[in-house]
C-alpha cells in the first residue's frame, strides 16, 4: 500500500471518530473540548502527510457539501404557502365584478385556443403523447375530438390558449396570463366530471358546474397576479410560468379533494422544480417554446397535485430553508413581498387583449400607429414617407420587445418586437397572426423591415410610474412621427389599451365578435350562435356542468388537427 493510501486511510477513521462525537447527543464541555482535540488531530493528519493535489477531493467534509444544522422538529409551513392554502381553501368570492369578467374571459381564452389551432406549429404538438390513445372519460381538448389523461390534456388547452398571446394579461413587477391556468382548471374539472358520471368518486362524487370553473379561474388570477405585483422572476432570469403552476396546482388541488394541508403540500411541490428560464423569450434564442411554456406548466401542476392525492409529502420551508431554499438558489436570498391580500382584485382589473395579437406592452403602440396609418392615408402620405419615429413608453416595454436592430429570425421575434408590430400597421393598417409568420407578406416587407429600424424607444419615467400604480396600471406609448419633407405629425399618446379596466365596457362589443371570429372557422353557424348566445346568459352558462359545456367544443375530424 502507497504512504498516500495509508495517510487517506488513516486520515478518514480520524475524520469518521470526528463525526460519530459530532452526532452523539449533547455532552458536558470535556468531552467537547476532547473530541475538538481530535478533530485538530484529523486536521494534522491530513495536511500534513495528503499531497496538495488531493486537499480538495472530499465527499464528507462540511465546508464542501454541508448545510446549516437544521432541528429535527415538526417544520411549519412557509407563511406564504400557509396563506396561498387558507385562501384557496377557505375563501367564498362574492364579487359581481369578478364573476362577470370571469364569463368574458372563459369565453375569449377558448377562442384564442381555437384560434391558435388554426396554426400548424401548435396543432402538431397536440394529441396523445402515444399516437391513437384514448382516455376513457378523459379531458376532451376543445376543437378537436382528443380525449386525454388530465394530465396531458392539461398541456393541450394550455398551449393552444396561449399559442397566439391573444388571452388576457396583467402588468406588474412580473408579467403573465392568468388565463394560462384554464388550462388545468378545464382539464381537471371534465376529467373529474366524466370520471364520476360514469360511477367514479372523484373529489367525493363532485360535478363541476361552469361556475365552479369560473370560481377557480378567479383563485388563480389571484394567486398568479398578487405573487406577480412587488416581486420579478424575470429580473433573476425565471419565466413568469412559474406563477402559473404555482396557481393551477392550488386551484386544482382543492378542485380534486385536498384538504387545507393537502393544497400546501402540493403548492411547495411547485416551487421545488428547478423552474423555466426566460432565455426561449429573448434573442438569441426567441424560440417557440414561449408559445406552449404555459401548456408545461398547466401539465406539471395538475402532475404534482395528483402525486399529492396519492399520499406524497409536501416541502414545508421549500422557500426559505437556508442554502437550499427557493430563495436562497433561485431568488438572490430575497422574500416575496405582497401588496394586498388574496381576494378577487386580478380579476376584476385583468386586461383584455383585444384588437391586437401582440405582445401587451406594445397594444397602445399599435392602436397610435393605426391611428396615424388613417392620418397619413387622409394627407396622401403613407409608410414609405416616413423619416423616424419616437416612441415615448414605460421601462418594462423597452426591457421585453424594443428590438430596433435585431433581425426578425422567427414568429416568436416578430410578436415580441414593438418596431415590427408598429411597422406592420403602419404599412399595411392592420396586424393579424399571419403578420407574424415566416415567409408571410409582412414577414418579407423591405418597407416593414426598413421602418422597423427608424422606430426609436425611449423611457417616460411617468409612464413607468403609472404602470406600477395599482390605481392606474396603464400600458401607455405615444408615437410622434417626422416625415422626409420635415413635417412632424402630433404626437399620439395612448395610455390604457382597449381591454383595460378602464376601457372595459368600451371593449365589450370586440371581446364578442373576437370569439364569434374564433370560433367560426370550426364551427356551424348553428354552433356558433349557440356559444355566442350561450356566452351571454349568466345564469345558464353557470348552472351547466363543464363536461356538458366542453362537448359543445367538440370537433370531429377537425381540418386543422391531425
Amino acid at each position: 500500500m502507497s504512504a498516500v493510501n495509508r495517510s487517506l486511510r488513516t486520515a478518514s477513521k480520524q475524520l469518521r471518530t470526528v463525526r460519530l462525537g459530532a452526532a452523539a447527543p449533547l455532552v458536558s464541555s470535556s468531552a467537547a473540548r476532547s473530541s475538538a482535540s481530535i478533530g485538530v488531530v484529523a486536521r494534522s493528519i491530513s495536511c500534513s502527510k495528503i499531497p496538495s493535489s488531493y486537499s480538495n477531493f472530499s465527499t464528507t467534509v462540511a465546508r464542501n457539501s454541508g448545510a446549516p444544522a437544521m432541528a429535527s422538529v415538526p417544520r411549519e409551513y412557509d407563511p406564504e404557502i400557509k396563506d396561498i392554502a387558507d385562501y384557496v381553501a377557505n375563501k367564498k368570492i362574492d364579487s359581481e365584478l369578478a364573476f362577470d369578467t370571469a364569463r368574458w374571459i372563459l369565453a375569449d381564452t377558448l377562442g384564442c385556443g381555437l384560434e391558435g389551432l388554426r396554426f400548424k406549429e401548435c396543432s402538431k404538438l397536440l394529441g396523445p403523447i402515444v399516437p391513437g390513445t384514448v382516455v376513457p372519460n378523459g379531458s376532451k381538448v376543445p376543437g378537436t375530438d382528443f380525449q386525454l389523461d388530465p394530465v396531458n390534456g392539461a398541456f393541450n388547452i394550455g398551449a393552444m390558449i396561449r399559442w397566439l398571446d391573444f388571452n388576457d394579461c396583467w402588468l406588474a413587477a412580473e408579467w403573465g396570463h392568468p388565463s394560462d391556468n384554464l388550462g388545468a382548471i378545464l382539464a381537471v374539472a371534465d376529467w373529474v366530471n366524466r370520471t364520476n358520471k360514469a360511477g367514479g368518486n372523484l373529489a367525493g362524487g363532485k360535478i363541476f358546474t361552469v361556475k365552479d370553473v369560473l370560481e377557480a379561474m378567479i383563485k388563480a388570477h389571484e394567486i398568479q397576479g398578487c405573487l406577480a405585483l412587488l416581486n420579478s422572476f424575470n429580473k433573476v432570469g425565471l419565466d413568469h410560468v412559474i406563477l402559473v403552476k404555482v396557481a393551477s396546482t392550488a386551484v386544482v388541488s382543492q378542485m380534486l379533494g385536498l384538504d387545507q394541508k393537502g393544497i400546501a403540500d402540493a403548492i411547495t411541490q411547485a416551487w421545488v422544480d428547478g423552474q423555466a428560464l426566460r432565455t426561449y423569450r429573448h434573442s438569441p434564442n426567441t424560440m417557440s417554446r414561449k408559445s406552449w411554456a404555459a401548456g408545461d406548466a398547466c401539465q406539471r401542476a395538475v402532475g404534482l397535485a395528483l402525486r399529492v392525492l396519492k399520499g406524497e409529502e409536501g416541502v414545508p420551508t421549500v422557500l426559505s430553508a437556508p442554502v437550499w431554499g427557493f430563495y436562497d438558489v433561485l431568488f438572490k436570498g430575497k422574500k416575496f413581498e405582497f401588496q394586498r391580500p388574496y381576494g378577487s382584485y386580478v380579476m376584476e382589473n385583468v386586461l383584455f387583449k383585444v384588437s391586437y395579437p401582440a405582445e401587451f406592452h406594445s397594444q397602445t403602440a399599435v392602436e397610435a400607429s393605426e391611428r396615424i396609418y388613417h392620418q397619413l392615408k387622409a394627407m396622401g402620405k403613407s409608410a414609405a414617407d416616413i423619416k423616424s419615429v419616437t416612441c415615448r413608453t414605460h421601462e418594462a416595454c423597452i426591457r421585453i420587445i424594443d428590438k430596433q436592430f435585431k433581425p426578425m429570425d422567427n414568429f416568436a421575434d416578430r410578436d415580441h418586437c414593438i418596431q415590427y408590430m408598429c411597422s406592420v400597421m403602419l404599412v399595411f393598417g392592420r396586424l393579424e397572426a399571419t403578420d407574424y409568420v415566416d415567409g408571410g407578406e409582412a414577414a418579407t416587407s423591405e418597407l416593414v423591415d426598413s421602418l422597423r429600424k427608424k422606430i426609436k424607444c425611449v423611457e417616460d419615467p411617468q409612464y413607468t410610474q403609472d404602470y406600477h400604480n395599482p390605481s392606474l396600471r396603464t400600458i401607455s406609448n405615444a408615437l410622434t412621427v417626422e416625415l422626409n419633407d420635415g413635417t412632424v405629425l402630433d404626437e399620439v399618446a395612448i395610455e390604457a389599451p382597449l381591454g383595460h379596466r378602464l376601457r372595459r365596457e368600451e371593449a365589450k362589443p370586440v371581446i364578442l365578435e373576437k370569439y364569434r371570429r374564433h370560433l367560426a372557422p370550426h364551427m356551424s353557424e348553428t354552433r356558433v350562435k349557440e356559444l355566442v348566445d350561450l356566452s351571454m346568459d349568466a345564469k345558464k352558462l353557470e348552472a351547466m356542468t363543464v363536461d356538458e359545456y366542453v362537448d359543445l367544443y367538440t370537433v370531429k375530424d377537425s381540418k386543422f388537427v391531425q
